[in-house]
């Protein structure tokens, strides 16, 4: 079957709908068989070429020339005709976009439309890698046009837009004109060719870090939009990548799933879709078979059920909306914000520092007060040459300009992107499994035949497993071992019974019809199915749940003989004590009940019955407690950090596993409201009694969405820092509520994992640990390197303030300080950026959401350094020439000098804020001792080498030792200040735990 667009004249009362519905009519039997016609002569044709080819091509052959005819059998089997011949693609598009129900029914509904894809409803399409080619040759890739990524050149025309650059620029641009002017060009150039080098080569540098930080941005973009989906291909399901999904595809769908491509609704219940990501509206739309439109993009919010996709990539309503966004993955986070608004803050006392300097320079240059190298007056009113002022107001303006460059720590950016470059591994996840199962108040052992269990019990117990599931149980053969899909309790569920029980659970599936489906949700914690046997006039009705809730469903209770019993009071209270117990043991208790309605004059019923039930058994699920848990929660409690456990299972069992994984104290009793709370206490306290209770529960059961929204609420509300770990829809709420979220990468919905903040690829809690070690290893690198650098700016700020305002000349140039400015924002970044965490940061409390970024234990580190370097960097610039008996050059060298080895030597002692031993694992850091290396090496071809260049002279040996030795009195000095004990920072910590 094939379908195209007729093309027709448009007519003044045909309405777009109707032209549509005139398109799209099925061509007929003439058409078709004028489409193989055609068919058949193009391959009639190419098999002539390719049999002359080959004739021509063999030399030992002769072309026979006496036939007047060759006989070439063409196959007329429908079997070899080119798939989907005269499928127009944009015309399903299209259907499916704007949601054409009229256009859907006159291609014959959507099992027609399988048809003409070549899709079995069933058993999907072949996974062929030539059928799934042709596919996506004829349909496309499942993939989205991207806006290009900038090009290396847009990021260095950015850094050039940057205010102080372009000013520095033109100073250098009129410093070179004037140099040029006065000395000529072979020595004219090299003042402002140095000014304007340095800027080309901090702009460089900084392109490249922005260059490479966009490709990180968006290798983790990529990585984050490949979503994983179930597929059915070959007649069994399998999960695919997203980038997979083909045309004819079918899709199994679940409470939240994101819909991977634009398709038609199949068969499933209760599938609702949240489309706002396409409409804008909260609304959630339900999907059935008189609505089965569903478009990519859009959230599984509740129910199942299967899609048939029509089209993929470009060519859905998701693929167009994509293709006309561009994506700046620039977002600032809070941190970012933080560091943006400090380096506003020094940027505006380094432009103030500059104006004063500017101002006191010029004052002085005017009133004859400067001199230069030989003794004389460098402004002598109308006699001074123009030329000469224009050229020593613009050297004044570009060392002001240079000092706002350094003050702004411009590398603040760079060592958070390098700090957050970290990995981690994927690793294997456990599986829940049954490990005791009862019938009434007896415990079965051993399999359904052993244990005797009646054969009109265990046929219920296989509908009650067959029917009310969404996972799914594939076979290739009788002897191969089952492939079971689903979540984890489901694949629990059907494990024990095709594996223990030796159930087949698709054969209720072949003799009955489903009629209505109540899907299972966080609220109710239960799901339930009505179903009507074939030449049956009765309707079953099965439900599967929390044990307790089920249980108070039930009036009857199985026993292991098949016969019904009565639930009274005492049977009743000793299923609950068998539940109970099962809680105990931290097993998921989840029980099936069975009930069936005879039809009322030929009237099925729709409703499934919530009393009256029968309880046909209890199974136990053990959900292993995972290596490592109860040592993270240690951990984190080590760090500061209390871990709340909220979980939808009952009281006993939420205990349970709370004191297996150490998040409960064994002795706390379940009537301990203060530690252990159910939601729906919890919800009705008032707001004042939540957050008043709020930091003594530490376990929360059976509690619904609303509840753990309700508790991040009340603990930030206390003051706190909240993190919350979730993988269902449900928890997305409180994800999003949470300053920091994190969901799971491998059983995550994709509704969770687009509300949170950190996805945990291995499911493990143990990586929160990781995540946690690494959270604080950044903040404590930004410290570090934040400490550094206000080092260096109040030293330059303070030493070019004083020289200018005593000698009205600076001692540090502007190709200088801009050298300083490169070791600082680029090499200091890298050294102390990528310093690894360690265990001792976990053993300190955490940091207060108010807590400022400068602590006093900072202050305590850089104010010595700070003074040390002002004092004798100014001793140098007023004493220098008379102490070591050098020239003005000479002196100005060795002041610069010392001050880049002040920062080399002060950036060990930067590495550890608290700890005297600097030295401490630096042998495991190559990169910040190469670094260091390189600095000095650079520096000392700076001083020795590029005398033009830098503004420098040749220094001797014992020069460069005088240099060396002033700054390394920087480690005895930060050793001393170190033993000054800081008050109050652990008790303000302390009171922010969280």
């Amino acid at each position: 079957m094939s379908l195209t667009l007729r093309s027709r004249k448009p007519t003044e009362n045909t309405t777009p709908v109707n032209e549509l519905d005139h398109d799209l009519l099925i061509l007929s039997k003439r058409h078709q068989r004028r489409w193989r016609m055609a068919f058949r002569v193009i391959c009639f044709t190419r098999a002539l070429v390719s049999m002359s080819r080959k004739c021509l091509q063999n030399n030992n052959q002769i072309l026979l020339r006496s036939l007047s005819y060759v006989a070439v059998d063409i196959s007329t089997s429908d079997d070899h005709e080119v798939p989907f011949v005269g499928v127009d693609k944009q015309m399903l598009s299209k259907m499916v976009k704007e949601k054409i129900f009229e256009s859907l029914s006159n291609l014959g509904g959507v099992n027609q439309v399988a048809a003409i894809l070549e899709s079995d409803t069933k058993r999907g399409i072949s996974g062929s890698e030539a059928n799934l080619g042709h596919r996506i040759s004829v349909f496309g890739a499942n993939r989205y046009k991207r806006p290009k990524p900038k090009s290396f050149i847009s990021f260095v025309f950015e850094a050039f837009k940057d205010t102080t650059i372009i000013i520095l620029l033109v100073c250098a641009l009129l410093s070179l004109g004037f140099g040029i002017k006065q000395e000529g060009l072979k020595e004219g150039w090299f003042d402002g060719g140095s000014i304007i080098f340095a800027v080309f080569l901090v702009v460089i540098v900084s392109a490249v870090s922005n260059f490479k930080q966009s490709r990180q941005f968006q290798a983790l973009a990529d990585e984050s939009s490949d979503i994983r989906v179930e597929v059915v291909r070959d007649g069994r399901r399998q999960g695919l990548s997203i980038f997979d999904v083909v045309v004819g595809e079918i899709v199994c769908l679940k409470t939240g799933d994101q819909i991977p491509a634009d398709g038609l609704f199949l068969n499933g219940h209760s599938l609702k879709v949240d489309e706002s990501s396409m409409t804008g509206e909260s609304d959630h739309v339900e999907v059935d078979e008189k609505s089965p439109f569903l478009l990519s993009g859009t959230k599984v919010t509740d129910g199942y059920g299967f899609m048939l996709v029509t089209s993929v990539g470009m060519s859905t309503a998701w693929g167009e909306m994509m293709s006309s966004i561009s994506h700046e993955l620039n977002e600032e986070t809070p941190l970012q914000a933080r560091l943006n608004k400090l380096t506003s803050c020094i940027g505006k006392i380094g432009l103030t520092v500059a104006v004063l300097v500017l101002a006191v320079m010029l004052i002085r240059y005017f009133t004859g007060n400067t001199r230069d190298e030989t003794g004389n007056r460098e402004f002598l009113g109308r006699k001074t040459k123009v030329d000469d002022v224009m050229n020593s107001v613009i050297n004044i303006i570009a060392a002001a300009v240079t000092i706002i460059v350094v003050a702004i720590p411009e590398g603040l950016p760079l060592a958070v992107t390098l700090t957050l470059a970290f990995s981690m591994k994927r690793m294997m996840k456990e599986h829940a499994m049954v490990t005791e199962f009862w019938i009434g108040k007896e415990a079965m052992t051993g399999n359904a035949s052993s244990s005797g269990l009646a054969h009109n019990l265990y046929e219920l117990l296989q509908d009650a497993v067959g029917l009310n599931t969404i996972g799914n149980v594939y076979k290739s053969n009788s002897e191969s071992t089952p492939e079971i899909t689903g979540s984890p309790t489901e694949k629990a569920i059907l494990s024990w019974a095709v594996l223990d029980l030796g159930m087949n659970v698709d054969e209720p599936k072949q003799c009955c019809k489903v009629i209505n489906v109540e899907a299972f949700n966080s609220e109710k914690k239960r799901s339930g199915v009505l179903v009507k046997r074939i030449r049956e006039k009765t309707v079953h009705i099965q439900w599967k749940g929390a044990a307790e809730m089920i249980l108070a469903m039930c009036s009857h209770y199985y026993v292991k003989s098949g016969t019904i019993r009565v639930l009274d009071g005492e049977a009743r209270k000793q299923i609950e004590i068998v539940i109970k117990d099962m809680a105990a043991k931290s097993l998921r208790c989840i029980a099936f009940a069975h009930t069936k309605v005879a039809e009322a004059d030929g009237q099925v019923q729709e409703k499934l019955e919530e009393t009256g039930l029968t309880l046909l058994g209890l199974v136990g699920l053990k959900d292993p407690c995972r290596p490592g848990v109860r040592a993270a929660v240690e951990c984190c409690r080590n760090a500061g950090v209390n871990v709340k456990m909220v979980t939808g299972d009952n009281v006993h069992t939420a205990r349970a596993i709370a004191i297996e994984c150490g998040i409960l104290n064994p002795d706390v009793g379940l009537n301990n409201d203060d530690a252990v709370i159910e939601g729906v206490k919890f919800r009705s306290l008032s707001a004042e009694e939540r957050v008043a209770k709020i930091e003594s529960i530490r376990v929360m059961a059976r509690s619904s969405p609303l509840d753990k929204l309700l508790m991040v609420q009340s603990l930030k509300q206390k003051g706190h820092v909240v993190a919350v770990t979730g993988d269902g829809t449900n928890d997305a709420p409180a994800l999003k509520a949470a300053d920091i979220g994190l969901s799971m990468g491998i059983q995550g919905t994709e509704v969770a994992k687009e509300s949170s903040d950190i996805v945990i690829m291995d499911d493990n809690f143990t990586s929160v640990v990781t995540v946690l070690r690494w959270g604080r290893c950044v903040y404590n690198n930004i410290q570090k390197f934040l400490q550094f650098q206000l080092t260096v700016n109040v030293a330059a700020l303070v030493i070019n303030f004083v020289a200018a305002v005593s000698s009205g000349k600076v001692p540090l140039t502007a190709v200088q300080l801009l050298w300083v400015n490169l070791i600082m924002d680029t090499l200091g970044a890298l050294a102390l950026a990528t310093e690894q965490p360690t265990n001792d940061l976990m053993s300190k409390p955490p940091v207060g959401r108010s807590e400022p970024l400068i602590t006093k234990l900072m202050w305590r580190n850089l104010i010595p350094q700070a003074i040390y370097q002002v004092t004798i960097l100014l001793t140098l610039q007023f004493k220098g020439r008379s102490i070591f008996g050098v020239n003005e050059s000479v002196k100005d060298t060795m002041i610069f000098n010392t001050f880049v080895f002040c920062q080399i030597f002060n950036e060990f002692n930067a590495r550890k804020l608290e700890k005297k031993n600097i030295f401490k694992g630096i042998h495991k850091n190559k990169l910040f001792l190469a670094i260091i290396g390189i600095t000095i090496v650079l520096q000392l071809i700076m001083v020795e080498f590029l005398k033009k260049f830098a503004d420098t002279e040749r220094l001797n040996w014992g020069q460069w030792a005088a240099c060396i030795g002033i700054a390394a009195m920087s480690w005895p000095i930060g050793f001393l200040f170190k033993c000054i004990p800081v008050s109050g920072t652990q008790l303000l910590f302390k009171q922010r735990a969280s």
